[in-house]
């Protein structure tokens, strides 16, 4: 006696995503003259600093303060840039694959993360020594400046809630 299996046809459609949450404000439209400082003020702090480092900054920065639509952006900058795709997932664990980074790499992204979450209310001089082992005090200054503004970008992103995902690289914010 023999016996036939069948199996109910199954479909191999994607279940629909979850709609996506408008934007609460487009800061940007009605702050106009601000939004242009901040485009100024970024164009000026990521001078004198490797593209590839001044984006890994901006997405540890953006991993932290846990801003998507920064995430999306600096994530596809960087992959146009030449990042790997792996070095830029691992970012969120580079203490644990420290081993994807350079000394210099892994003393900006520390100083990044000392920038951006303050919590000792300083960053600790050991930090801020083994970045300037590393960086010359002009070079500093400037992933200083790039820390900072990507932290004021956060803020915006964050607070208005920008939907991720439409960011194409080299597009202005």
């Amino acid at each position: 006696m023999t016996t036939t299996e069948t199996t109910p046809a199954t479909t191999t459609a994607t279940p629909p995503y979850a709609a996506e949450v408008p934007a609460r404000v487009e800061w940007a439209r009605h702050a106009p003259e601000v939004y242009k400082a901040m485009v100024r003020l970024d164009s000026a702090a990521r001078k004198g600093l490797d593209p590839t480092l001044y984006e890994l900054v901006k997405i540890r920065a953006s991993q932290i303060n846990r801003c998507a639509f920064c995430l999306d952006m600096h994530s596809k900058d960087a992959l146009a840039a030449g990042e790997s795709i792996e070095r830029i997932v691992q970012l969120t664990a580079w203490e644990e694959s420290r081993h994807f980074y350079t000394e210099k790499e892994l003393a900006a992204i520390e100083l990044t993360e000392a920038v951006t979450v303050l919590t000792d209310g300083f960053v600790p001089d050991e930090v801020y020594g083994r970045a300037a082992e590393w960086f010359d005090e002009a070079e500093l200054s400037q992933l200083i400046a790039a820390i900072t503004v990507i932290n004021a970008w956060n803020r915006f992103g964050v607070t208005c809630r920008m939907a991720p995902g439409h960011y194409q690289p080299g597009q202005h914010r």
